[in-house]
């Protein structure tokens, strides 16, 4: 839409060009539709609102204040800016999550195989050899026969170590889902936990106001006022405590504040931002000065999840190595030691 209608192109021609070369045919539907209802007199975010799970709130805003203001072309740039940022930023959070999760399941998985499998098998040959263990080898034993005997009957059902290992967290999860889903108290609870927490905590604070100036730019540069952007901005903050914060910021703009003492109000942004936003005030160029508030907080969580990565993978592999470790020596340290005695004997 943007290209096409910087060349000159009208909307309803540009609307028929999309839709004709959609090769989806959900996609050639929706565009039939938003082509018919223009055509018959509505604006275009109107015709986008009824398709909800497609354009969210915040793309119809966009539009509507580009035909409200006369310049579509300038809202179309906004939102694909937009767009790409959170695209980006959602590849660099899955970055962040991708590994320590495949690495985590990878431990697990040979903690669980070594321990019901590997392990009984040599202490097997341990008994055999009638010999004193160390403390080590005993603790690695007692751990095996947790994975592979039954701790307990339900329904006259043995449970297996390996069965708890597995299942015990699935519902813990599932327990800690539901309680944040029941109750808004606990869910506020969760998330300010979530903020207190070493290093995540300020993974989490850093992509959600990243996200929140981004927002706030992309609609205050459409021509959206101000309370409105910061409406609409609020609306991606998913922790809990934070939006208390960009509510307080809004309250304080509402009441005549500038946006600088709000923001700084709100104990949520650095020092450097509330200044560069107050010069952006007193300079009547804030549109520019939230674009580079955006970039400040997007190399800012750059920075964060390249040291959390950083972090994570030499310390899930410590643990990984620690295990194996502790397998080798609890199980074939004592074999070599006997071996030795007999050697001097």
């Amino acid at each position: 839409m943007e290209q096409m209608q910087s060349a000159g192109v009208p909307l309803l021609d540009a609307l028929s060009d999309i839709r004709d070369g959609a090769q989806d045919d959900m996609m050639r539907d929706m565009m039939s539709e938003i082509y018919r209802d223009v055509r018959d007199g509505s604006s275009l975010s109107e015709a986008i609102a009824k398709h909800p799970k497609v354009f969210k709130p915040l793309y119809i805003s966009l539009i509507k204040a580009g035909e409200d203001t006369g310049d579509l072309t300038a809202s179309y740039l906004q939102l694909v800016k937009y767009l790409k940022w959170v695209d980006a930023m959602q590849s660099k959070v899955r970055k962040a999550t991708r590994y320590p999760i495949i690495v985590t399941f990878v431990v697990i998985f040979v903690v669980i195989f070594m321990m019901s499998v590997v392990v009984p098998q040599i202490v097997g040959f341990l008994k055999y050899l009638d010999i004193e263990l160390p403390w080590y080898s005993l603790a690695l034993i007692a751990t095996s026969n947790f994975f592979i005997e039954p701790q307990f009957h339900i329904f006259g059902l043995p449970i297996y170590g390996v069965i708890i290992v597995i299942v015990v967290p699935m519902i813990l999860t599932f327990i800690f889902v539901t309680l944040k889903r029941s109750s808004e108290n606990i869910a506020y609870q969760i998330d300010s936990l979530y903020l207190k927490m070493p290093i995540l905590g300020d993974l989490i604070r850093k992509i959600t106001i990243a996200r929140y100036a981004q927002t706030f730019s992309a609609l205050f540069a459409s021509g959206i006022d101000v309370i409105k952007a910061l409406k609409s901005a609020r609306n991606t903050v998913r922790n809990r405590v934070l939006v208390d914060a960009m509510e307080g910021v809004e309250v304080y703009v509402k009441s005549g504040s500038p946006l600088s003492d709000a923001l700084n109000a709100s104990g949520e942004f650095p020092s450097m931002v509330v200044r560069m936003v107050k010069i952006g005030e007193e300079s009547g160029n804030l549109s520019p000065v939230l674009d580079q508030v955006s970039e400040f907080y997007t190399k800012d969580v750059d920075e964060a999840i390249e040291g959390l990565i950083e972090m994570i993978q030499p310390t899930l592999t410590v643990i990984l190595a620690s295990v194996i470790v502790w397998i080798a020596a609890g199980s074939l340290g004592p074999i070599y030691i006997n071996l030795g005695n007999m050697v001097d004997f």
